[in-house]
Parts: C-alpha cells; structure tokens; sequence
C-alpha cells in the first residue's frame, strides 16, 4: 500500500476509536449517574488504577508502555469530568510540580485551585472547597516533607491515593544565556536536589529561596540577569528560555504526592496504608509494634518519627506497609500495635503507586 491508503485505514480507524471512546463516555455518564443517587465519590482510584494497569498489561506494541499509560490516564480522566467536575487543591501558583502532578493524576477537564501552603491545602478540603487536595510528601533524593507529614496529626483527611512523578529540573531564564546569570531564586527542595551542578556551573551566584518554582519563576521573569530553577512548564507559562534542562544531580529524581480527600479509597488489591502512632514510656514499645507487623506477614515499607511539639524528646511515628487495613492481616497487627501506643491513626488506605 501507498502512503495514501495508509492514511485512509488510519482514518477509518480513527472513526471506529472515536466512536467507542463515545460510547464509553455515555457508561461513564451512566456510573455517575448511580454514584450521585448513592452518594458514592466520584474519584475511585483503585478502579482507575486498574483500568490504566490492565491496558499497560494487554498492550502488545508497537505503542510504548508509558505511551499506552498516559493515553489511557487521560481518558480515565476524560471520562470522570463527564461523572462530576471535581475541584482539586494544590500547591500552587500554576506550573509548579506539584500543579503538574495533580494535572497527571486529575487530567486537564478538572477545576484547579491554587493555594499558598500545604496548610491551604488541606483547609480547602476540610472545609468542602474542594474535592480532594495533592500534598508532596517526599522526595528520593532529600526525603520527606516534613511539613506535610505534620499535616496529618491534627487533620482528618484520608489519604485516597499516591503518584509517584520523575522531576526534571530546568535552569530558567529570560535571556537564555548562563553567562548573564547574576541571581537564582526557586524552592529549597528543588535549589537542593541540584546542590552539585549549581556548584559545578555557576558557583557563586547569590541563590534566594521562595515559596515555590513558580514564584521563583514570576522574579526571573521580571528582574534582569535573574534565573529560576523550575518545570519546563513554569518556562512556557512565564515565557521564559531555558538555558540548561536535567540539572538534578540524579537522574532517579522523583517526589511522591498524596491525594487527599474526607472518605476512605476501597480496597483495589495492591494497596499501602499509612498510619501514625505515640508509643507508651517503656523499655521495647517500638520493638514489641515492630515486631506486631512482622507477626502478621505485614510489609513495612517506610518509618519515619516527628517531635510531637507538645513534650520535649517525644515522638510521633508515621509508618506505611503494604496492605488493606480491611484486610485481616492488617486488622490483628494493628490490635497488637494499640497495645503498645498512646495513640493509634490510620492516615488511610490507598491504591499502591506504580
């Protein structure tokens, strides 16, 4: 065949796919329709999960995986804004990563809200402005946030769901050129996960910490000889050049995000709980909890402690393992676990990140 009749069978079967996508929307349409009579959430992340997983799993090429992901992300996405119109808060401006990972995880039909802080983040949700909120909550290379982590002892919001998303780092400017950089500006965590290259190329140069890339990106825009340490996206958005992209010094860079929302995700079969505890003033308490989960099967697969900011040397424990805190497993090792605490939290259950 000629290039032609190629493109004439590409243009019936893009005919076909429109035509099915339309067809799935209606269902979608349909599920909204029940969960709103039910009162059932319209976000269900462990069904979506599925849907996105077992189209990667079919997928046979010549279309890559990740290609086949982030299509069939996009319909999911697509499909929902037909169900409901949600409301998503973030930390914003626009174009920062944690915008992007919300824009990933939501898809572009979503109402975006932009917040100052974590603090925002969660308020928003809390108090019904929004739907459900996109939290970071550690990073590969610096570890975790600790201010998101504090969130969570006062707050009574479900952890529903995570996304883990690489980041890139571009060097940003309106000139384009490192020569005629004379300031830096961007967030501590991404001014720390490229510490070597800035010393490497432009050691020296006065670097200012704000509250976010985007506000980092706002200065470069409008002061002269200044730079900013963001997204490509916070390039585009500011019309900012970018003088130097992958500026992180490892190339394993990412940062896991939390969805946040009031109601509990169900069980999807691939799952990870978090949980807080106090543990009680004796000789083994955090060893006895430890070895409640190894008891039961049970997975850990992060463990990290807070000052509890009320009692000098006392600590809050923050714990994630895998499993459903449906799960009878999960069940008896948390009893055991409240034996040995103050005071026991789950902070939720939610579909495993891939």
């Amino acid at each position: 065949m000629d290039i032609n009749e190629l493109r004439k069978k590409i243009d019936g079967i893009d005919v076909k796919t429109l035509e099915l996508l339309n067809e799935r929307a209606g269902l979608a349409k349909k599920i909204g329709g029940i969960k709103s009579k039910s009162g059932k959430d319209f976000y269900s992340p462990g069904r979506e999960k599925k849907v996105i997983s077992d189209a990667v799993k079919r997928n046979a090429g010549p279309l890559p995986q990740s290609a086949v992901e982030s299509i069939w992300r996009e319909i999911v996405n697509a499909c929902r804004s037909l169900e409901s119109r949600l409301r998503i808060a973030y930390l914003g401006p626009e174009a920062t990563f944690t915008h992007l990972a919300a824009i990933k995880n939501f898809g572009i039909s979503a109402d975006f809200v932009d917040v100052k802080s974590i603090a925002d983040v969660f308020a928003e949700v809390e108090r019904g402005r929004a739907d459900f909120g996109v939290v970071p909550i550690e990073n590969s290379t610096e570890g975790v946030i600790n201010h998101t982590l504090d969130m969570f002892i006062e707050s009574d919001l479900q952890i529903c769901s995570e996304l883990n998303m690489q980041i890139e780092l571009c060097l940003i400017s309106k000139s384009g050129k490192k020569s005629a950089i004379k300031k830096i500006y961007s967030h501590p965590q991404p001014l720390a996960q490229c510490r070597n290259w800035l010393e490497e190329n432009l050691a020296g140069v006065p670097i200012t910490e704000v509250s976010s890339t985007s506000v980092a990106s706002k200065r470069a825009a409008s002061e002269k000889n200044a730079a900013a340490i963001a997204s490509s996206a916070a390039a585009v958005l500011y019309r900012l050049e970018v003088v130097e992209k992958g500026i992180e010094d490892s190339k394993e860079n990412y940062t896991r995000f939390l969805i946040i929302g009031k109601n509990p995700a169900q069980a999807s079969g691939e799952d990870k709980t978090s949980v807080m505890f106090s543990i009680k003033d004796k000789v083994g308490a955090l060893h006895d909890i430890l070895t409640s989960f190894k008891e039961n099967g049970i997975n850990l697969t992060k463990i990290e402690s807070r000052p509890t900011k009320k009692k000098a040397w006392e600590y809050i424990f923050f714990v994630d393992f895998i499993g459903h805190v449906s799960d009878p497993g999960v069940q008896k090792a948390l009893e055991k676990v409240k034996e040995n605490c103050v005071f026991l939290k789950v902070l939720g259950s939610f579909p495993k990140a891939e």
